[in-house]
């Protein structure tokens, strides 16, 4: 049975594709930089998403007890 040869590595950079083995370590090391942040990115595109979400939300809940009149803190009369 004859073995499949894996396929070299490659990088897509500004639209053209570069073997790995081509690029220097710093190149490399670059790359490997610009990955990390896009995953960053996404990360932190996510948190704030999460985080626009649950503000709405407590700004929600804080407008409703406003409008039904309940100003109270921590379930107990506010003391004027």
């Amino acid at each position: 049975m004859a073995k499949k040869q894996k396929e070299e590595p490659k990088v897509n950079i500004d639209g053209t594709d570069y073997k790995v083995s081509d690029l220097t370590p710093e190149q490399v090391d670059m790359v490997n930089h610009v990955a990390d942040l896009d995953n960053k990115l996404r990360s932190s595109q996510f948190n704030l998403a999460q985080l626009q979400g649950g503000r709405n939300f407590f700004m929600s809940n804080l407008s409703k007890s406003l409008e039904d009149g309940g100003s109270e803190t921590n379930g107990k009369p506010e003391a004027n």
